[in-house]
């Protein structure tokens, strides 16, 4: 299973870092140009953006996931 990829806050901007991984896979300067870089990547390998504020708590998620949100039934 892929990891899922996180937006948090760093120094003067904002990282992509990969869920459990020491270093971040991009810096940005802005919360939405990482928002931007994350989802592709999430996108690209069908995992979850997790995006947390300043204050490192969540704020949103984002599932790229091609499972089914729900089952029918």
């Amino acid at each position: 299973m892929d990891s899922n990829i996180h937006i948090k806050p760093y120094k003067d901007g904002w990282d992509v870092i990969r869920e459990g991984a020491r270093y971040a896979e991009s810096h940005h300067e802005t919360q939405e140009k990482a928002i931007a870089a994350g989802a592709v990547q999430a996108r690209r390998e069908s995992v979850e953006l997790v995006i947390h504020g300043r204050d490192g708590t969540i704020c949103a998620r984002n599932s790229f996931s091609h499972a089914p949100a729900c089952v029918p039934g």
